[in-house]
């Protein structure tokens, strides 16, 4: 049998029904009846008028038109988008340098990694409990310390509380980034750096030449988890503001929450839930176009 028989043979065994689509049909089965068909059910819900317990009735696109016209709703919109951006702007630039400083090899190093992670063992929930405690104008770190400037109501002033939320939420999150970018940076082969040592570049100079570049698709990878995950801050937000003072902190999520099991208005809380899910899908598309991580391109030019 000729090489180009034998590979059209073996073509032909994976292609069609063959055994490679049933290896995948155990995940798109799973995919399908946790992923899919909760979707659905929600976009339908969307066009329903129901308030949790009677019988749904058909609305057509009054709840759309509702939440389009609803001040509160574009107002958390407002909200999630700038939440979304600026925690992408403290997150990204600090987990990297983190990653990096902790990529080395140094002993102390270890030792200081141990630390940056600790707030990866606690829940988003024990997290909002603690800074909200901390944070108490009466009883809180900053009576405690005798701080005038530090014993204030951080979280009831509507001009403070957003980027309140936005240093917990960078607090919590930034150490798994971090694990991502130091990881990655230790994929990086030690001899393009030695290279580069050799040609009299400088350490400022290795890292934007060589470490930034490398680190493409892992910059990709952890800023799309990042303003992804952004969209679907719910339970620390929750616990440490419920939305306020007034609406000052009620994103997307917390308003989806709130309409649907306060307001009982389902079929409105449906319609932000499939805004939330277009919107993180539309984020996710439009990364990887621009990064061009859908064309799987080598980053190790030249090894």
């Amino acid at each position: 049998m000729t090489m180009s028989a034998s590979i059209s043979t073996e073509a032909g065994r994976g292609g069609g029904g063959g055994p490679s689509f049933w290896y995948a049909a155990p995940a798109l089965a799973f995919f399908g009846l946790f992923a899919l068909v909760p979707l659905v059910g929600v976009v339908v819900l969307s066009l329903m008028s129901w308030d949790g317990l009677g019988t749904p009735t058909w609305a057509g696109l009054d709840n759309w038109i509702r939440i389009s016209q609803d001040p509160v709703a574009r107002h958390a919109l407002v909200l999630t988008l700038e939440l979304t951006a600026l925690s992408w702007l403290i997150q990204a630039p600090i987990s990297l340098l983190l990653g990096v400083f902790m990529a080395g090899r140094q002993r102390y190093r270890n030792v200081l990694s141990v630390l940056y992670f600790l707030p990866l063992l606690f829940s988003a929930a024990a997290v909002a409990i603690a800074y909200k405690s901390l944070l108490d104008p009466n009883f809180g770190i900053g009576e405690a310390l005798g701080l005038d400037w530090l014993a204030r109501d951080w979280l009831g002033d509507p001009d403070l509380a957003l980027f309140v939320v936005m240093w917990v939420i960078a607090w919590s999150f930034i150490p798994f980034h971090s694990l991502l970018y130091q990881s990655g940076v230790r994929q990086i082969p030690v001899t393009m750096y030695e290279a580069a040592r050799i040609d009299g570049a400088s350490t400022t100079r290795q890292f934007f030449s060589i470490t930034l570049p490398q680190l493409k698709y892992t910059i990709i990878t952890s800023s799309t988890l990042m303003i992804v995950g952004s969209l679907t801050y719910f339970d620390l937000i929750f616990v440490l503001t419920q939305g306020g003072p007034g609406s000052a902190t009620r994103v997307l999520p917390l308003d989806m929450y709130l309409r649907g099991f306060r307001s009982y208005d389902m079929g409105g809380a449906s319609v932000v839930a499939v805004i939330l899910v277009a919107l993180g899908l539309t984020v996710s598309l439009v990364l990887n176009r621009l990064s061009g991580a859908h064309r799987m391109e080598s980053q190790m030019e030249g090894i």
